[in-house]
């Protein structure tokens, strides 16, 4: 058995969360490279260890850390034979392609900055990601007319793009990425000198959608991989040498921190399942034959699969289950656990960071609370005017700048205004809303434009949601302020509802009637809108933000 998680902490083992949050500290050399010291690490002392277990609906693929060592030698041999250097940048649109893991190890092995993005852009978001990162090469599969849009739009913008795919078509001026590599040595040296990488140069950047304006270029450094330790080790509590998943795309930065940097430096394997069309039936399946030890997904994959028939689901290889992204509703946590026995952990964290308050491993889960926070990191809850609230109290989620904080993103790339806007008083402020018990418990109450203002009232989206869900009609739903020239804001419920239920008046009174005596009746959702679907990002995150802006268009119509 190997694992590398002692060379990069003081001490792996704790007695107590108090032990950990008091004693707990990464070591991290200057020069840390993570396909190096990492990838190449493992190829060096246990060669056959697996290190990624890949499946389609088609065939099965396990990468050894020898092979990922060597196919992403090839990589960046080829990369290289095209000019790509320390510090340009690749855009990857692998979706979960079994190619995307050697690919971002052969772009640390250089240097190069590596942008991953959902395969889901259009056109316009397309332009936008390549002017603005200045992107030097595309690495593509050929899937929702990438190709096309990706083509289109370095001609529009007038630029000279190396453009790499994966797939078996031929494109003009395309590489084909699998014959390239054919023709490359399997060895590739770390470089010197000024090609040299250390901790402080970007490693990744993640395009990361705000609540208003465009796109926020997120930029980590070279050390980030290292934070993603207390992630895997202390939440995802993964086994060495065992096989971790986390349902996540690689075009979201859950890919790196669930699928990637900590599940590696703690010694476990990674399963992927690359399907064509995503059904949480399908995945636990997979999941579950495949014997994977340890999942995570976000809350909407856990509301699909207790909907689902899961009498003939083997859970027995599962050791632990974790969640994050939104609220888990406390029917889904119970439900869940009344099937497989295990207890859902929950967790928070950014594409700014990695999880940074969590259900860590010594933690009984509490329903409502996504945990305690991250030791390497010193989080407070402030007012608007700078200060600590009191236990109980609602604040902003703020980082603390003069902690550790191995994992906090470096800065928005090219951003100074924004930069601005959320460092100062020491602090970096993420924009989340919670509030913190007597035990030391973070409750999240949502985003600052999430939060709902109703007739004076404060409403959070998730503790409504966590009541509509409960009842039986209810698959899944989205709790958003519509606009109300009394009120201010009244709270809507966008709901999806099980094919056993027809859409009627008497049950939008009946969902109504069961919220008011779950929760403060205060909090009841005047409004019901009925929906085959809501819209989520990829990795299953519901995007308010849309139901938001299509409401205010319909009010302003209106009125």
């Amino acid at each position: 058995m190997t694992s590398l998680i002692n060379e990069y902490v003081e001490r792996v083992d704790f007695d107590s969360y108090e032990d950990f949050a008091q004693n707990f500290k990464f070591k991290i050399p200057e020069d840390f490279n993570f396909g190096f010291d990492v990838v190449d690490k493992y190829a060096e002392i246990d060669p056959d260890k697996k290190a990624l277990v890949w499946c389609d609906d088609n065939e099965d693929k396990i990468f050894t850390f020898k092979e990922m060592k060597e196919e992403s030698n090839k990589v960046a041999n080829f990369l290289k034979s095209l000019g790509i250097k320390k510090g340009d940048c690749v855009i990857l649109t692998l979706k979960s392609r079994y190619e995307w893991w050697y690919t971002m190890t052969a772009l640390h092995k250089i240097g190069a900055i590596a942008i991953s993005a959902t395969h889901m852009l259009k056109l316009h978001d397309i332009k936008y990601r390549l002017s603005k990162a200045h992107i030097k090469s595309i690495i593509t599969i050929d899937e929702d007319n990438l190709i096309e849009d990706y083509t289109k739009a370095e001609a529009e913008l007038d630029m000279n793009i190396i453009k790499i795919t994966v797939s078996d078509k031929k494109f003009d001026k395309w590489y084909n990425l699998h014959e390239e590599m054919d023709k490359q040595s399997n060895s590739f040296k770390r470089p010197k000198g000024n090609d040299a990488t250390n901790i402080h140069d970007p490693l990744v950047m993640y395009f990361s959608s705000g609540t208003s304006g465009n796109p926020k270029m997120v930029k980590h450094n070279g050390k980030y991989p290292i934070g993603d330790i207390v992630t895997a080790q202390y939440w995802h509590e993964v086994i060495e040498d065992g096989l971790h998943h986390t349902a996540a795309d690689t075009g979201w930065i859950k890919a790196v921190w669930g699928n990637l940097y900590g599940q590696w430096l703690c010694g476990a394997a990674v399963f992927i399942y690359d399907y064509k069309r995503f059904h949480a039936l399908d995945l636990i399946k997979k999941v579950t034959e495949h014997k994977v030890d340890t999942f995570c997904a976000p809350p909407t994959v856990f509301r699909f699969l207790i909907k689902e028939d899961l009498s003939d689901i083997d859970f027995s290889s599962l050791k632990h289950v974790s969640t994050a992204g939104e609220s888990l509703p406390p029917e889904v946590f119970n439900k869940f656990k009344e099937i497989t026995g295990l207890e859902i952990k929950e967790a928070f964290g950014q594409t700014e960071t990695v999880i940074s308050i969590g259900t860590f491993k010594w933690l009984d889960p509490k329903l409502g609370s996504v945990g305690r926070e991250n030791p390497n990191f010193k989080i407070d809850l402030l007012d608007k005017d700078g200060k600590i609230v009191d236990i109980g109290e609602e604040g902003e989620i703020c980082f603390d700048l003069s902690a550790d904080n191995t994992g906090l993103f470096d800065e928005y790339n090219s951003d100074p205004e924004r930069n601005q806007e959320t460092r100062y008083w020491g602090y970096y402020h993420c924009g989340d809303k919670a509030w913190k018990d007597e035990d030391g418990y973070f409750h999240f109450v949502g985003r600052n434009d999430d939060v709902i203002k109703s007739s004076g009232y404060r409403i959070g989206p998730y503790e409504v949601e966590s009541a509509v869900i409960s009842h039986p009609a209810v698959v899944e739903c989205a709790i958003t302020g519509y606009p109300h020239e009394v009120r201010g804001q009244i709270v809507k419920a966008t709901i999806v509802i099980s094919n056993d239920y027809e859409e009627s008046e008497e049950l939008k009174k009946d969902i109504q009637q069961h919220v008011k005596k779950v929760t403060a009746p205060y909090k009841y959702p005047r409004m019901i809108d009925f929906v085959s679907e809501i819209p989520k990002t990829s990795n299953g995150k519901i995007i308010r933000k849309i139901i938001r802006e299509n409401d205010l268009k319909k009010f302003e119509e209106e009125n």
